[in-house]
């Protein structure tokens, strides 16, 4: 297998592009080791068409609110709560940093709308809202999301919260990001439609899906990204063609372009490849370095010099310039829907009555006669 720090290896499954910054970066930082476990498997059969040190330790991101949709579901289908069940934000919830709704404690949704925003905006404080919503407490939701992961053979995963903020003890693999999207697909095909939304809007104001291949990928259906410095920015797709679904990997690509970029290259591949009898997703032997400490790529994704390559590949529009010949404009705006709070849920703040600052409608006091 060919070093990672060459450039241009024909087998790394990276864009022309992703080559290029890689190469000006490594010029800035030439210690600079760039992994980019990926795997890629047909969701039907469980074949594994490609993969790259799938086994690699890694920072989930918000890759982790996957693992939060599972166990919703499971809760969901377990008959504990439904769609429609109330979500209540709490002062927890409300303090998570962002991304975020910036919902007020005591504010109420749908489960539906949390999801959707859960799946599309990738909001940290509705992931704890729907975890206290499913679990009770939010460490009874973690101790199931990790049972959950255990019971489907993510054996090299291990969760702290719900929503893929930095946490001590909290990792993955591709391999095992690609035994949960697998199990999402062929769990719960009813709720599919969560993870192609092209955007949601909340009464308000609207918010595309950070999944550049929903609209502009044949048939992309799924499913999420990720991004913190930790783990650089991760991708798990899904897309069907011809009654074919196939689920992709990739982590610690080194932009929202490039992610999407080697996301498309590994869907399309697959999509075009022989079905066969190949070696399936449970039967894939541990291999490769990295499977005891958990990597971490911050000096390469957040220095000022990467920032400065990210910056230089947009347009003049500051639309992320996506290269892979699969992708394609999507030539309108994305169709949304509605996920927000219940009308009249958010509580309102006490009316000040003018710079006295006295609550309008509660009896001013007044002195007790001295009879």
């Amino acid at each position: 297998m060919p070093s990672k720090n060459s450039c241009m290896s024909p087998k790394t499954h990276r864009t022309r592009r992703l080559a290029v910054l890689v190469c000006v970066i490594a010029a800035c930082l030439p210690n600079l080791a760039m992994a980019n476990p990926q795997i890629v498997v047909d969701v039907n059969s469980g074949q594994v068409i490609a993969h790259e040190e799938a086994f690699r330790k890694w920072y989930p991101a918000s890759l982790t609110k996957l693992m939060t949709a599972y166990t919703t579901f499971k809760a969901i289908r377990a008959g504990e709560l439904s769609l429609s069940s109330v979500v209540v934000m709490s002062e927890k919830a409300a303090a998570q940093p962002a991304s975020k709704m910036y919902y007020k404690p005591g504010s109420q949704l749908t489960l539906d709308s949390a999801l959707k925003i859960l799946l599309v905006k990738s909001a940290n404080d509705i992931a704890v809202a729907i975890g206290e919503r499913v679990g009770g407490t939010l460490d009874n939701f973690v101790a199931r999301m990790n049972a959950d992961a255990q019971a489907l053979g993510m054996t090299s995963s291990r969760f702290v919260n719900p929503n893929g903020l930095p946490g001590t003890g909290q990792y993955t693999t591709a391999r095992d990001l690609a035994v949960l999207a697998v199990a999402l697909r062929r769990e719960f095909p009813q709720y599919a439609g969560y993870f192609a939304l092209e955007g949601i809007n909340t009464g308000k104001k609207e918010y595309p899906n950070y999944n550049l291949l929903i609209g502009r990928f044949d048939g992309a259906d799924g499913m999420k990204t990720g991004y913190i410095c930790a783990s650089g920015f991760n991708q798990v797709s899904s897309a069907t063609r011809n009654g074919r679904t196939v689920v992709s990997v990739v982590l610690g690509a080194d932009s929202l372009g490039a992610r999407a970029d080697m996301s498309a290259d590994l869907l399309q591949k697959a999509l075009t490849s022989p079905r066969s009898a190949g070696r399936s997703l449970g039967s894939l032997a541990p291999y490769g370095p990295g499977r005891d400490a958990v990597a971490d790529i911050s000096a390469e994704i957040c220095n000022p010099q990467a920032r400065k390559v990210r910056s230089e590949g947009r347009d003049e529009a500051g639309r992320m310039k996506l290269l892979s010949p699969y992708i394609h404009e999507m030539g309108r705006p994305p169709r949304t829907v509605f996920a927000g709070l219940i009308p009249g849920s958010e509580p309102q703040p006490a009316k000040q009555n003018g710079a006295a600052g006295v609550i309008a409608n509660v009896p001013i006091p007044t002195p007790r006669p001295t009879f």
